[in-house]
C-alpha cells in the first residue's frame, strides 16, 4: 500500500544519487539566475549559445502557434546564427485588436507556460521521458514545417536529436532532471532580451512585442513588459515548488 504523498515524489528524489537529489533544486534555481543574468551582458548570448538558440525557438514558436490557434497561418520561422529570429504569420482581421495582441503576447509568455508543463512532467518517469520525446520530436517537426533559414535548418534539428538521445539513452533520474532543466530554460527565455521587453522598437522589424500589445491592447509597453517579466518568474517559482514539494 502506498504511503500518502509518496506517489507524488519527484523522479529526481526517487532515483537520483543522494548528492544529486540534494543539489537538484539548488542547481535549477542557480541555472535560472545565471542564465537570465548572462543573457544581459555582452557576449552572454554566445556563452549560453545552445540555450540562446532554444530560447529564440521557444519565443518565435509562441507567436506562430498562437496565430494557428486563432485560426490564422504560421507561415515560416527563421532563426539566425546571432541568436535572433522572426516568425511570419497571418491572422484574420475579424478578430479585431485582440488577435494581434494575443499573438504578440504569446512570444514572451507561451514559453513559460510550456516550461511549467515540462517541469511538472518530471514528477513521474513516464511523463518525463514522454515529454523529452515530444519536445525533441517537435523540434524536428517544426524544422520540416516552418523553419526556412539555413542556420535554423541545421541548429534546430540538432537540438532535437540531442534531446531525443537523452530520452532514449540517459538514466531515468537524468531524464527527470533534463526535462526540469529544459523547462527552466523555457521559463527564463522571457529574459533572453530583457531590454527588448521594455523597448518600443524592434529595429528593422518594426514594433517590439510589448509595443504591439500597447497598440492593440492599450496600456503602455513598459506595463506589459513588467507584467510578463513578473508573471514568468511566478510561473517558474510555482512550478518548481509543486515539483519539489515532497523533497
Amino acid at each position: 500500500m502506498s504511503q500518502p504523498g509518496k506517489d507524488f515524489e519527484t523522479l529526481l528524489h526517487r532515483e537520483a544519487p543522494l548528492e544529486v537529489e540534494r543539489m537538484g533544486l539548488t542547481w535549477l534555481v542557480g541555472a535560472a539566475i545565471a542564465t537570465a543574468m548572462l543573457w544581459q551582458v555582452p557576449g552572454g548570448d554566445y556563452i549560453l549559445y545552445p540555450f540562446t538558440i532554444l530560447a529564440t525557438w521557444f519565443h518565435e514558436m509562441g507567436h506562430g502557434l498562437m496565430a494557428v490557434l486563432l485560426g490564422g497561418q504560421f507561415q515560416q520561422l527563421q532563426i539566425f546564427g546571432n541568436g535572433s529570429g522572426v516568425a511570419s504569420y497571418a491572422i484574420s482581421r475579424s478578430l479585431g485588436p485582440i488577435g494581434p495582441g494575443l499573438v504578440a503576447a504569446a512570444g514572451p509568455m507561451g514559453p513559460p507556460l510550456a516550461g511549467a508543463a515540462l517541469i511538472l512532467a518530471s514528477r513521474s518517469f513516464t511523463t518525463a521521458s514522454l515529454s523529452l520525446k515530444i519536445l525533441g520530436s517537435f523540434l524536428l517537426i517544426s524544422t520540416l514545417i516552418w523553419v526556412r533559414s539555413p542556420f535554423g535548418l541545421v541548429a534546430i534539428p540538432l537540438l532535437g536529436l540531442i534531446i531525443l538521445g537523452i530520452s532514449l539513452k540517459a538514466p531515468r533520474w537524468m531524464q527527470g532532471f533534463a526535462i526540469q532543466f529544459l523547462g527552466v530554460q523555457a521559463c527564463v527565455s522571457t529574459y533572453h532580451q530583457l531590454d527588448y521587453l521594455f523597448s518600443y522598437s524592434a529595429g528593422s522589424l518594426g514594433l517590439s512585442d510589448t509595443a504591439q500589445m500597447e497598440k492593440y491592447l492599450l496600456l503602455p509597453y513598459w506595463f506589459w513588459g513588467g507584467l510578463m517579466a513578473i508573471a514568468s518568474l511566478i510561473i517558474l517559482i510555482q512550478s518548481l515548488r509543486v515539483a519539489y514539494r515532497s523533497v
